[in-house]
């Protein structure tokens, strides 16, 4: 069941996780912002309301599961965990990135407690958490199985078959969410190899369709209520703006991978902008 915490409790989380991703990308020198700013709302919503989890016993075999597909986005993930209790926040911003760290670019299920899925090369976190989802009904454990992948990942054929399989085996534990901020590395989405309409596609492979405002916490915590108490497979779409938090990055397909600049100036600017907006 889901957690007591309220909209703004998690709006004021999700504004810290930003904070901590500005920060973090500073002290890498770079890092993957856009897609880290725009899923940073979703994932606060689910590890600090409905995931069920338990940092003491990170491997707790009635845990929820849940699978960062789009890896690069370790720089928003990473720290989530470090704020639920999982890894010290101080270690993860100083050393994400730095050569022999357990915080690379990518999250690495092995060395990061807390992570169910080593991710990075696209399309395999869905494939992943079918699997997940099929070992969990095989052990009569109703827990939850969530991914969440980007959606110019989308484009990855892997993510159908597992698509197919999920509604095959009606895994009603379930839950796919896309990130949907419209832009990958390459340009727009729809620029670049087209995935609508994305909500009849997902509805013709046997999923229950879900959409929100990915950056606006009443309508996540809302929508995942709905995931929740719905028998799935469930995906949601979530509407989201790339770089969210920045004006600057927003919207912006070279927010995807970008830098700071070496100057502690820009940082507290970004830092300052982020404080002060509301969201």
């Amino acid at each position: 069941m889901p957690n007591n915490v309220s909209v703004a409790e998690l709006k004021a989380k999700a504004k810290e996780l930003r904070l901590h991703i500005v920060q973090t990308t500073f002290n890498a020198t770079s890092g993957h912002v856009g897609g880290s700013m725009s899923s940073a709302d979703m994932l606060i919503a689910l590890y600090f309301k409905y995931l069920n989890v338990d940092p003491a016993n990170p491997d707790w075999d009635e845990r929820d599961r849940f699978i960062m597909s789009k890896g690069h986005c370790a720089l928003a993930y990473v720290p989530c965990l470090a704020m639920k209790g999982y890894l010290d926040l101080n270690e993860v911003m100083k050393n994400f990135n730095k050569t022999e760290s357990a915080y690379g670019m990518h999250p690495d299920s092995k060395k990061i407690r807390g992570c169910d899925a080593s991710t990075g090369s696209l399309g395999h976190g869905m494939p992943m958490a079918v699997g997940m989802a099929l070992g969990l009904r095989l052990k009569n454990i109703n827990s939850k199985v969530v991914c969440m992948t980007g959606d110019g990942e989308c484009q990855e054929g892997s993510n159908w078959e597992a698509a197919m399989c999920a509604s095959h085996y009606k895994l009603k534990n379930l839950i796919w969410i896309i990130d949907r901020n419209h832009f990958e590395i390459d340009g727009n989405t729809e620029d670049v190899m087209s995935i609508e309409p994305l909500d009849k596609k997902l509805d013709a492979f046997g999923f229950k369709v879900l959409k929100c405002n990915g950056n606006k916490m009443e309508e996540v915590d809302k929508t995942l209520a709905e995931a929740w108490a719905t028998e799935g497979p469930v995906a949601i779409i979530s509407d989201t703006v790339k770089g969210f938090g920045i004006k600057q990055f927003e919207g912006k397909a070279t927010s995807h991978y970008c830098s700071f600049g070496a100057e502690e100036s820009e940082l507290n600017k970004f830092l300052d902008e982020v404080k002060t907006r509301e969201f």
